[in-house]
């Protein structure tokens, strides 16, 4: 039996988030301070619903990224400007402050939630017109069959 791929890893971010949370609500103090190019929340939001995206094609199959010689953390930094180093810089400043961490997971979350249901109202409305259509055609063959 095949395993559906999961697309949208929002259990995983959220169980993420709330161990981090949780391990670092410790830290009252600034224990890192901010790197002189630090990722804007927004961006970095943006950065990790990309990363989600990226981890589930590559969990969903990863042949294409491989067939057309895509290295996807390489292509989400290009994407967005940034480099590795800055990339980690930034994620290790917004971890150190557990609530602002949170609320960019948070984010990410509810984008990919939202996603997925857009996802489903719109399979939903195509598995809908293909059954009208469906029905239409066999309803035309039925009225034009000779008696």
């Amino acid at each position: 039996m095949r395993r559906k791929a999961n697309l949208y890893p929002v259990d995983m971010l959220k169980k993420y988030s709330i161990i981090l949370f949780l391990i670092l609500i410790s830290c009252g103090e600034k224990v890192i301070e901010e790197p002189e190019n630090l990722i804007p929340k927004e961006k970095m939001i943006d950065m990790l619903y990309d990363l989600s995206l990226i981890n589930a094609a590559k969990g969903t199959n990863p042949r294409i990224l491989e067939e057309n010689k895509v290295e996807p953390t390489e292509f989400l930094f290009a994407k967005h400007g940034v480099d590795s180093i800055q990339f980690v810089k930034s994620d290790m400043y917004y971890a150190s402050i557990p609530v602002e961490y949170q609320s960019i997971y948070e984010s990410v979350a509810a984008r990919l939630e939202k996603d997925k249901k857009d996802m489903e109202e719109e399979r939903k409305r195509k598995n809908d017109s293909t059954s009208q259509l469906s029905r239409k055609n066999i309803d035309g063959k039925l009225e034009n069959t000779p008696k």
